[in-house]
């Protein structure tokens, strides 16, 4: 079949031809975004799931869902090695030049601007990674303190102002949240509280691996009140077929009943590796329907790429000690797994492995469903560090 009608997109964020399974949330998210639009209070909505799930497609979606509505938005990731004022200052920036072209919000943005320039150069000193162009002169007084709680209520509460005078809700869209430091992370609660309390039209939807929840009430206790937590698993089985078959017939293109049956068997639904096998079982295929055989190659192409790629540029950023640490946790099956066990297999005490053990964490390598549980943030990982590390030795 022509590979240049392929339809199935695996990637990085790269939006799926049909985004199945997620109908609810998406519509949860644009309810509330209605709601402190006119007014009204709604909590922020922060997804949660494993990796591969499709929690960035899906942000993305959202954000494009907010701006057909006419709203404001603004996207950020929280990579590890930058702080949250320097990936919030710029796109603040930009929200609030496009509200200032809203008659009714002019002023009011650009004294948030104002805010912005003050809030940049106080905090400089302390976040040497803020690099934003200042429109406008800093504002005495306005969240330039140099204390990122204090500053970051401030100029969250002018930023919401301008919203609310421009008729808009401020949506923003913030990826891998889990890597915001804890006592930023605090701040950034404590101002979407003020927000919320002051009923400005700004919300926070975020996305973050399964730890988030337990970082976020850690940062303050009155997190789960401000926040739902939706958790994005695996497609059901009707999901994961119509992501599959859907985008083939739009195609004029059929999937074998028994084929199908197998790619959602090996991927145990989760959205990334559907679009993986349903590439290469495209291009394995000669004709219309797909069929098992057909499928039975694209399981080696597709976990082959996956080793290359989605798998592999986890692993490389691992040391020796967390790649073993990983692989006997592989030896024990997909998890989760005791502590207790992993040291087992490793035959070492469980508490020489605990600083082993934090470092994934922070890395997001794997997450702690229950106390002393452990298990892998990526799907099928376990079968991956079996491949590319035979021995536990």
């Amino acid at each position: 079949m022509d590979p240049i009608r392929n339809p199935y997109s695996p990637g990085a964020g790269t939006q799926p031809p049909e985004l199945a399974g997620r109908d609810e949330v998406r519509e949860q998210v644009r309810i509330a975004i209605e709601r402190i639009a006119i007014g009204r209070s709604a909590k922020s909505v922060l997804m949660i799931g494993l990796r591969g799930v499709g929690k960035t497609v899906l942000l993305d979606r959202m954000k494009l869902d907010a701006e057909a509505a006419g709203h404001q938005t603004l996207r950020a990731e929280a990579p590890e090695d930058r702080s949250l004022p320097s990936i919030l200052a710029p796109q603040l920036r930009q929200a609030l030049l496009r509200l200032s072209r809203v008659e009714s919000a002019k002023n009011l943005a650009n004294r948030a601007l104002a805010g912005l320039a003050g809030f940049a150069k106080a905090l400089k000193v302390k976040y040497d990674d803020i690099e934003v162009g200042l429109d406008f002169d800093p504002e005495p007084g306005l969240a330039d303190n140099g204390d990122l709680e204090s500053d970051l209520q401030d100029l969250l509460e002018a930023v919401g102002q301008a919203a609310q005078a421009g008729g808009k809700a401020l949506v923003i869209f913030i990826d891998e949240l889990q890597y915001v430091a804890g006592d930023q992370l605090a701040s950034f609660i404590t101002a979407l509280h003020r927000t919320s309390q002051r009923q400005l039209p700004v919300l926070l939807v975020g996305a973050g691996l399964p730890q988030l929840p337990g970082r976020m009430g850690k940062a303050k206790s009155y997190a789960e009140r401000l926040f739902d937590f939706p958790f994005l698993g695996p497609l059901k089985c009707d999901q994961a077929a119509a992501a599959l078959v859907n985008p083939a017939r739009e195609e004029e293109v059929e999937f074998d009943p028994k084929a199908l049956d197998l790619i959602i068997r090996e991927t145990e639904g989760y959205p990334y590796f559907l679009q993986e096998w349903g590439k290469h079982a495209w291009d394995c295929a000669d004709e219309s329907p797909i069929s098992l055989r057909d499928c039975e190659d694209a399981s080696h192409l597709a976990t082959a790429a996956l080793d290359e790629s989605f798998f592999r540029v986890r692993f490389d950023r691992m040391t020796p000690s967390e790649k073993r640490y990983l692989r006997a946790m592989a030896e024990l099956g997909a998890g989760p797994h005791r502590s207790g066990d992993i040291a087992e297999v490793m035959q070492r005490e469980v508490q020489s492995l605990a600083p082993v053990r934090s470092k994934l964490i922070a890395k997001g390598m794997i997450w702690s469903p229950s106390h002393g549980d452990t298990a892998f943030t990526v799907p099928l990982f376990d079968q991956f560090m079996k491949r590319t590390m035979p021995s536990l030795s």
